[in-house]
């Protein structure tokens, strides 16, 4: 008898050829149902009436003996193969036979998608990967339980990365009616976003227990995370206003923290501020406020924390000083130096605009300490065994000299000479180098009465030509 074409999207039940003498049907209709005393067994030959015979294309070929009653209930597709209206269903050996062909790779997961149809409760020990495979196996067979099983227990587990990718692979291919199971990697409305962002926000820049230091920093990394821009766009728009809002104020409120600390160790007695505690809260302050840098930054708003920076630079240099006997000093200065380079940075290259009185003053406060710190931190690093976790990467010592640089080329002349003549009789001349600045301002100073001279001729010929 011919075959029949194969429904589309159904797994080829092919023809089952008969390896020996054909012996008399023990069923004349699968209409006919056994009803045996003990449940049927998978594979188990003496009560089969089916055999399912699984073939892949590299050639393999694996019989296996099951119960048309139980195919019948838990598959469509074995439903529709073993009805009477079915032309391609033959008998062999006195049992029905159904092929059907799939991939190597898919063959476990069918044998064990075959062995689940048996199977009363739904069983999760199959973990991600082969539940996967037998959710596949489930869908192209219409096994329906089997697959809602399927679904309940992907729905309810973790899933590695690798997992992951594999769902969105395979799901979609289903049918839309699987897409439910995808619902965690489903993109986030910007409005949970903005309302994640604020509770982190507030988290991070907040002072809570030292138990919660870990879940503070795991927050801080979050955020900034959501903000950088990589191979994907950042997860909000920075020009969102009640994002800046929400983060004006936590800084606002950070720094407010953070100057009471520094007045309350300024006023402080000498015992008072070497107090383990008053330096942990130091430390820490001075740590929230280097990561504050790094988000203000990407929302272009480190005017806040420059502006702060530049009316408390006295009083930091002042505690950081007054905190030169305590063990911690060397990693208090190492903090404020971080803070101190990003805050130089935003002003030496115009990323925050300031008056020249407050460029000049910070140049005044700050040139001075870091000369000062730089061979401490070094005496430090030497003093110290088996190495030491004090050295400040070199790119914020170059960054510090060139913001430095930058800076004290912008100032008057007049400035420039006495910080110059100030660092050129420093102890701690070789660091920044200023060399640049210098040859700048030799220049400078010395074709300086040319070109205003120069510049005068200009003006009264142009002044000059001007009718009366």
């Amino acid at each position: 008898m011919a075959a029949v074409p194969t429904p589309p999207g159904s797994p080829s039940p092919g023809r089952c050829t008969d390896p020996g003498p054909p012996r008399p049907p023990i069923f004349q209709s699968l209409k006919i149902k056994r009803t045996p005393k003990t449940p049927n067994s998978f594979g188990d030959r003496t009560t089969s009436d089916v055999v399912v015979r699984l073939r892949t294309h590299e050639g393999r070929d694996n019989w296996f003996y099951c119960h048309s009653e139980i195919l019948i209930e838990k598959s469509k597709y074995f439903a529709e193969r073993l009805s009477d209206d079915w032309p391609t269903c033959q008998i062999l050996d006195s049992r029905y036979c159904v092929e059907v062909y799939c991939e190597e790779l898919e063959f476990d997961f069918h044998v064990i998608a075959f062995r689940l149809l048996y199977v009363t409760e739904p069983q999760t020990r199959y973990g991600v990967r082969n539940t996967l495979g037998i959710f596949q196996v489930a869908v192209r067979l219409g096994c329906h339980q089997l697959a809602h099983d399927c679904i309940d227990y992907l729905e309810s587990v973790p899933w590695e990365e690798t997992e992951e990718e594999e769902m969105l692979r395979i799901i979609p291919h289903l049918g839309s009616q699987y897409e439910e199971i995808l619902a965690r990697l489903q993109p986030v409305n910007p409005i949970s976003v903005v309302g994640v962002f604020i509770s982190t926000i507030r988290f991070a820049t907040s002072s809570p227990s030292t138990s919660l230091r870990d879940l503070k920093s795991s927050a801080q990394d979050q955020l900034e995370y959501m903000l950088t821009e990589d191979d994907d766009a950042p997860l909000l728009t920075l020009d969102n206003e009640d994002i800046k809002i929400e983060v004006k104020n936590c800084i606002r409120d950070l720094l407010s923290r953070f100057n009471y600390h520094i007045e309350s160790l300024l006023n402080a007695s000498q015992d008072m501020v070497s107090e383990m505690t008053m330096v942990c809260d130091m430390h820490s302050f001075l740590s929230d406020i280097s990561w504050v840098c790094q988000i203000l930054t990407k929302m272009e708003m480190m005017k806040h924390l420059v502006h702060y920076w530049l009316e408390a630079s006295l009083n930091i240099v002042r505690v950081t000083e007054k905190l030169n006997q305590d063990d911690h000093m060397p990693e208090t200065r190492l903090k404020v130096i971080e803070v101190t380079s990003k805050v130089l940075d935003a002003v030496g290259f115009g990323h925050v605009i300031v008056a020249t009185a407050m460029r000049l003053g910070l140049v005044n406060v700050w040139l001075p300490f870091v000369q000062r710190t730089r061979p401490l931190l070094e005496q430090a690093n030497s003093d110290s065994e088996g190495g030491s976790s004090l050295q400040i990467d070199s790119e914020i010592w170059q960054g510090l000299e060139s913001a430095f640089i930058s800076i004290l080329l912008t100032l008057p002349s007049v400035s420039q000479a006495e910080i110059l003549a100030g660092w050129l009789r420093s102890e701690h001349a070789r660091y920044p180098d200023l060399t640049e600045a210098f040859e700048a301002w030799c220049y400078r100073s010395k074709i300086a009465k040319r070109r205003l001279a120069l510049s005068d001729g200009i003006s009264n010929r142009t002044s000059s030509q001007v009718p009366p």
